[in-house]
């Protein structure tokens, strides 16, 4: 993989967590109808998803990387941050 194919879903996660925090703002204004808060609360679990996934995939690469370098790398550790 190159480094332009990182960089592109590096930026993929951050305008995506961009995005879920821009439909945050507007939710908590309070200033949508009713219609139009169910559809970006559903379009921020979407978002939200796909996130989770880009992380996920994250993660598994880190620790395939890791296992072949013969260290074990362990997120629980860090999530307590």
């Amino acid at each position: 993989m190159s480094s332009n194919n990182n960089k592109k879903r590096s930026l993929n996660f951050e305008s995506t967590l961009n995005e879920i925090e821009k439909i945050i703002e507007s939710l908590e204004e309070g200033n949508l109808s009713l219609e139009d808060s169910i559809e970006a609360y559903e379009k921020g679990i979407s978002l939200t998803k796909a996130c989770q996934k880009m992380l996920a995939d994250a993660e598994l690469k880190i620790k395939k990387l890791s296992s072949k370098e013969g260290e074990e790398v362990s997120f629980e550790d860090l999530s307590n941050d």
